[in-house]
């Protein structure tokens, strides 16, 4: 399930318990993430998910759903 991966990648980067990470958690503001942790976040989810990112897309990435939302509609199944 795409939700879960995406979970267990933002845990392992990022100090939070899993249990902090729902669809609605903010990246930077609620799990306290940095540029540097959103750039290697997004070179594991593009490897993961074997996809790349555009530039304009992480800028319309706020939250843990929108991860989620964007790898659904696009990841190779």
């Amino acid at each position: 399930m795409v939700y879960d991966k995406v979970v267990a990648l933002i845990a392992h980067q990022l100090p939070v318990k899993k249990e902090r990470i729902t669809r609605d958690a903010r990246l930077l503001e609620d799990l306290g993430a940095d540029s540097a942790n959103v750039m290697i976040l997004v070179m594991d989810l593009e490897q993961e998910f074997d996809l790349e990112v555009d530039d304009e897309v992480l800028a319309s990435i706020h939250t843990v759903g929108d991860i989620v939302d964007y790898l659904e509609a696009h990841a190779k199944p």
